[in-house]
């Protein structure tokens, strides 16, 4: 193979037993996976809310948030179930920063022995206060020591026609939003589910299996190619292909961020806030769409927009929880809108 080994790296057995999960939290882990299936599944009415920093670094100001969202956590838990995002993986469009699995520290070369202890470490943390978390499936070859962590799993835009993708989405116990692909696409969006939810002969660990499918995997939209698709016309279209592609469940989460929040071309993270407000007057003043939408993905943080890592050195950076991916709400702004989204869908 074309490749240079640089060093051997921890076995997953050896990353979990120095990082382990206590038995408390492993029941917790059930829990939570079950309560999101009986949302998507329509048996618990509450919302979903995915809600998190774009990335899950750095580390101390990611437990600092953490810390802040358990304790609205509390508050809201009888409206919302809510998860956070704590996403170690980064899908890039060409290139860039993929995430503190492979490179925990940006301004030193990448590490991922280190980046594999730095994200098992951060994830135990957040489940063993109480909240369950959430993480993008981009690279399935490492998913163990993590997806078992997981409430909720996404399959990103850039990996949602990828037949591996779809394969391990439906072999994994968490439900699974799958996102319409950055064109926009929902007729793929919706293949993917099918996919998903389907059983499939594959090779996991040096074995052929057959998956169960994941009766769960739900469509997640996110806008595409700098257009939404979170308005009313949109979820009637999204509802209209679910039915008759007669998939399982049929459920929709509205990625409040990515192409959504664009204003001419550039993403302007307040603009999420405006997204979950438009669909919560839509849900009012269209019942029949209340049962399919589930819920929101939201990119939050301490401090509201981002800064762009190539521009920093390690002294200029923020470290304080300003995101260095994609633009964040503030923590203010956070907390609003996550009232409003339980006060409002209480009413409804």
């Amino acid at each position: 193979m074309n490749v240079t080994i640089i060093k051997q790296l921890p076995t997953a057995e050896e990353i979990i037993q120095a990082f382990p999960l206590s038995e408390t939290a492993h029941m917790q882990v059930a829990r939570d996976q079950q309560e999101v299936k009986d949302i998507i599944s329509g048996k618990d009415n509450r919302m979903i809310v995915i809600v998190g920093p774009c990335s899950a670094w750095p580390f101390d100001a990611t437990l600092t948030y953490a810390k802040k969202l358990k304790t609205l956590e509390e508050k809201l838990k009888d409206k919302l179930k809510i998860i956070m995002r704590v996403y170690i993986q980064k899908p890039r469009t060409s290139k860039g920063w993929t995430g503190p699995i492979n490179q925990p520290n940006p301004f030193t070369e990448p590490d991922i022995a280190q980046g594999i202890r730095y994200s098992r470490d951060i994830m135990v943390r957040i489940i063993e206060m109480g909240l369950p978390i959430s993480d993008e499936s981009v690279f399935t070859h490492n998913a163990k020591g993590f997806n078992e962590l997981l409430a909720w799993v996404a399959i990103g835009a850039r990996s949602t026609e990828d037949q591996e993708h779809r394969v391990f989405a439906s072999c994994i116990d968490a439900p699974v939003g799958m996102k319409n692909p950055t064109s926009g696409n929902l007729e793929i969006g919706v293949n993917s589910i099918i996919a998903a939810q389907a059983q499939h002969t594959a090779v996991f660990h040096g074995a052929q299996v057959q998956t169960h499918g994941n009766p769960y995997a739900h469509l997640v939209l996110r806008g595409g190619l700098d257009q939404p698709n979170y308005h009313v016309e949109d979820l009637y279209t999204a509802k209209k292909q679910l039915e008759i592609a007669k998939v399982s469940n049929p459920a929709v989460i509205i990625d409040a961020s990515h192409d959504n929040c664009k204003v001419n071309g550039a993403k302007d993270p307040a603009q999420q806030m405006n997204v979950i407000r438009e669909v919560l007057t839509t849900l009012k003043e269209h019942p029949d769409l209340q049962p399919l939408i589930k819920g929101f993905m939201i990119e939050s943080f301490i401090k509201g927009g981002c800064q762009k890592v190539e521009k920093l050195t390690s002294e200029t950076i923020d470290l304080d929880g300003l995101s260095i991916t994609d633009p964040c709400l503030s923590w203010e702004q956070t907390e609003n809108i996550l009232n409003t989204i339980a006060h409002e869908h209480h009413i409804a």
